[in-house]
């Protein structure tokens, strides 16, 4: 579980994404195609094609992370 601070925006990238992308080429995709700086704080979530995979990209007091989460009992699905 990743803890998220009052206040922290989430942006939720659609469509789905590369999950072979690392964290410098999610970051790049957040300046391209959301138009956000990653290291605002803010939580920025990218899913896989299958929807069983879902990374999410943050940056915190320590620098920038990335979280990447494989879902077993089901997917995710965009609202």
């Amino acid at each position: 579980m990743i803890p998220i601070p009052s206040g922290v925006r989430v942006w939720i990238a659609t469509g789905h994404t590369d999950m072979r992308r690392g964290m410098n080429s999610l970051a790049l995709q957040v300046q391209q195609g959301l138009k956000r700086d990653p290291h605002a704080g803010d939580l920025f979530v990218f899913r896989g094609r299958r929807g069983n995979l879902v990374k999410v990209l943050r940056h915190d007091a320590l620098g920038l992370s990335l979280h990447p989460t494989r879902l077993d009992g089901g997917k995710f699905i965009w609202p």
